[in-house]
């Protein structure tokens, strides 16, 4: 078995003295691991490293076997990370959520889409909607998608403002406005990509994908929203002028 393929590292880890046990998200082949030898060497070192783009040839005698991994470097932007904690803390927050997804499933939109935010992670104030839209994507991809498009009372298509926390989907403000209080807040940035978000629709943004993340993803696993998150949400909370 042997392909050839463009990927993002997610994640490595030591095999024996030097080698690397290499975990991609593939265009193509989805997220996949394979060992590279030589992966904790000086050369190839700097290029595994979380963020950067590589191309990869895996090749293994059977396909349900760990197998071989040959990587080139591509684009390595992991070392323009260092200079801006939002930068690191929002790389590691992202390589987690590409862990969630079924080993060897291809998610080729998903793909472009964290591509195209690790190309802007540079800017915080940028990324902030992005990344956002990215949790909402990924619970969708997960079977949890989120029904934003009419209200769940009645039907109309204008003035959501919530979400419901039972049912995840849109409520208008005549609808909710009576459980207001119980409602998570629905910024217009998470369903129309041209709007410019303010600091206050950025928090309410995360706070509506976090919900959801814990409830149906990582909760049923175990786990919790992760720190790398709340200080990854923390340092684009100062970029935005409001505060950590």
């Amino acid at each position: 078995m042997q392909w050839t393929d463009e990927g993002i590292v997610i994640g490595v880890r030591r095999h024996g003295e030097a080698s690397a046990i290499l975990e991609l998200m593939t265009r193509e082949h989805g997220r996949h691991l394979g060992m590279v030898r030589g992966g904790f060497g000086t050369r190839m070192k700097p290029i595994l490293q979380t963020g950067n783009s590589v191309s990869a040839n895996w090749r293994a005698r059977l396909d349900e076997h760990l197998g071989n991994y040959t990587v080139e470097g591509m684009r390595l932007r992991a070392s323009s990370f260092f200079g801006a904690s939002h930068a690191i803390y929002g790389v590691t927050h992202l390589a987690a959520l590409m862990r969630l997804l079924p080993e060897r499933d291809p998610h080729a939109e998903l793909y472009a889409v964290f591509e195209g935010i690790l190309d802007r992670l540079d800017d915080p104030v940028a990324v902030a909607p992005m990344v956002a839209r990215f949790e909402m994507q990924m619970l969708s991809e997960l079977g949890f998608g989120l029904d934003l498009e009419q209200c769940a009372a009645t039907g109309s298509t204008a003035d959501l403002i919530y979400v419901s926390p039972k049912s995840g989907r849109a409520v208008s403000r005549s609808a909710g406005e009576p459980w207001a209080d119980r409602m998570l807040r629905l910024p217009g940035f998470l369903s129309d990509a041209q709007q410019t978000p303010t600091a206050e629709e950025i928090a309410d943004g995360f706070a509506l994908t976090g919900f959801f993340l814990s409830r149906h993803v990582l909760e049923p696993r175990g786990m919790t929203l992760s720190d790398e998150r709340s200080h990854f949400i923390a340092a684009l909370a100062r970029a935005f002028t409001i505060g950590p």
